[in-house]
């Protein structure tokens, strides 16, 4: 057995079900930005959601986001695009944070 069961992702809405109402919100809210055509196509939504999905690691998401990127006409060459454009972002937010370390060594003279 293994912590992230993907079958648990069906289980999902089940966390709603000692404040239903809020859940309920979160769906309504959820489903309003990310299951329909906006300014940004659904297709374009769940590769964003994707990318999101590795830089967060969360591995329900990344099922549920690779299947949804398909569903919603995406490939895999975008999909993996969409992952490394993630990986750049996350090594550059790592890296963009050595101005902080530099800031201190110059107060410190080193």
């Amino acid at each position: 057995m293994h912590y992230y069961e993907s079958d648990d992702l069906k289980k999902f809405a089940d966390v709603g079900r000692f404040r239903k109402e809020l859940m309920n919100k979160f769906f309504s809210y959820y489903n309003k930005v990310v299951g329909e055509d906006g300014a940004l196509t659904k297709r374009e939504k769940a590769l964003i959601a994707l990318a999101v999905a590795h830089a967060k690691r969360c591995p329900y998401c990344i099922d549920a986001y690779t299947t949804g990127c398909l569903e919603a006409g995406a490939n895999p060459d975008q999909m993996t695009e969409a992952v490394h454009v993630a990986a750049a972002m996350d090594a550059g937010i790592t890296l963009v944070h050595g101005v902080q370390m530099n800031n201190v060594l110059d107060k410190v003279g080193a």
